[in-house]
């Protein structure tokens, strides 16, 4: 094959990932950052492979592979990663520029980053949009790239993973790996929610986000919504959070508490995606009349809790676990609720608004709160939890 400036010269790597294509590719197939070609002329040789999609983010690699390679199976498109990728396929190869950046101006065909898993990273973020329900995705990367994060990123997209061939070349090991949707991704696509990519993660817990297509309560109409999915850490050793989180969802559900969840199995839980800001962001951007409904709200339901004898916890520490949408506030994160005959949860949010960081939010927007007396006020209400001691700590707000 002629070579071309600019473009990736076939090396070990290529042939390594070349002999799996030969042997797993199947149906449709997406060459992902074809370079020379020789991973879509594999493919196309494959009788068990119906067309090849070779795309290449330099144009040039482009246009020397049209003149290059003539087969009637593959066509080729310039395309930075998914960019210009539409549909879905059977078969996706991948060998990823996968060096860390040395030089000012990045080489393109070996670097693929600062650390060098970037391009690795938005890939994998990316693919299970474009990879059909039994496809698979076939890649290759370097120990250089960190062997580890690359497999985090794997499992936080919801990716199986089988190492195919591991070999050792002067200074680094070379993997190809054959990926392909887990269970529960292929569950949720089942239950029609479309669009899934990997959100953020927790010390307990995995959030995912898509779109999903449900009756809307008041017009009663389909609508499509997004929605959050949040899945087992497989790093976490906890047990059954998943499982107590749906259930206290359901429960509190019905007092309009947390977000509206939508279905639930032993693997993850599904509910209506939540907008808005984290309580300390939106105090701070809020009014003084604002604030003092929003506290005044979680308050309320922190005391619909109590009444269930439910214990939240963290609520001393409620950063991330209470999310402001319009001016109405959600709970977040039931994973370790449970009951209790004397629940904290009233004490804890009085300890937390009276912290250093937000007493000095409150006392921005000229909101004075006696720490000692709404302290004191709370463990009355603890001992005798009724409706004229509860006043009183609302009062103080």
């Amino acid at each position: 094959m002629r070579s071309c400036r600019s473009v990736y010269e076939p090396g070990e790597d290529s042939a390594m990932l070349e002999r799996y294509v030969r042997r797993y590719a199947k149906g449709n197939v997406l060459d992902m950052g074809t370079g020379s070609g020789i991973q879509a002329i594999a493919a196309a040789q494959n009788k068990n492979v119906s067309s090849v999609l070779a795309a290449d983010v330099q144009k040039v690699a482009v246009e020397y592979c049209k003149k290059s390679i003539k087969n009637r199976k593959i066509k080729f498109l310039q395309s930075d990663l998914f960019r210009n990728i539409k549909g879905k396929f059977d078969t996706i190869i991948f060998n990823p520029p996968y060096l860390p950046q040395e030089l000012k101006l990045k080489d393109l065909t070996i670097e693929g980053g600062r650390k060098g898993y970037e391009t690795i990273e938005k890939f994998i973020s990316e693919v299970n949009q474009f990879l059909s329900r039994e496809g698979i995705v076939l890649m290759v990367f370097s120990s250089l790239t960190k062997k580890e994060k690359v497999e985090e990123f794997i499992k936080n997209n919801l990716l199986e993973f089988y190492e195919l061939e591991k070999t050792h070349i002067f200074f680094e090991d070379i993997y190809v790996y054959l990926l392909k949707k887990a269970n529960i991704l292929r569950e949720l696509e089942n239950k029609k929610i479309k669009n899934i990519k990997y959100f953020t993660k927790g010390h307990r817990g995995l959030l995912y986000i898509g779109d999903c297509e449900i009756v809307d309560r008041k017009s009663r109409k389909a609508v499509i919504k997004k929605v959050a999915i949040k899945a087992k850490n497989p790093q976490s050793d906890a047990i059954g959070r998943i499982e107590n989180e749906a259930k206290w969802l359901r429960i509190l559900n019905k007092r309009g508490i947390g977000p509206n969840l939508l279905f639930a199995d032993k693997e993850c839980f599904v509910y209506e995606f939540i907008d808005g800001d984290f309580i300390l962001e939106r105090l701070k951007n809020s009014s003084k009349t604002q604030i003092q409904k929003i506290i005044r709200q979680i308050f309320k339901q922190l005391s619909v809790l109590d009444c269930l004898k439910v214990d939240k916890e963290e609520m001393h520490r409620p950063l991330k676990h209470i999310i402001i949408s319009g001016n109405k506030p959600y709970m977040l994160d039931f994973e370790r609720a449970h009951f209790s005959n004397k629940p904290k949860n009233i004490t804890q949010f009085c300890q937390f608004i009276t912290s250093g960081y937000m007493n000095q939010i409150l006392g921005n927007k000229k909101i004075y709160i006696d720490k000692n007396k709404i302290i004191r006020l709370a463990k009355i209400y603890k001992i005798n939890p009724n409706s004229i001691n509860f006043k009183k700590i609302l009062d103080m707000i």
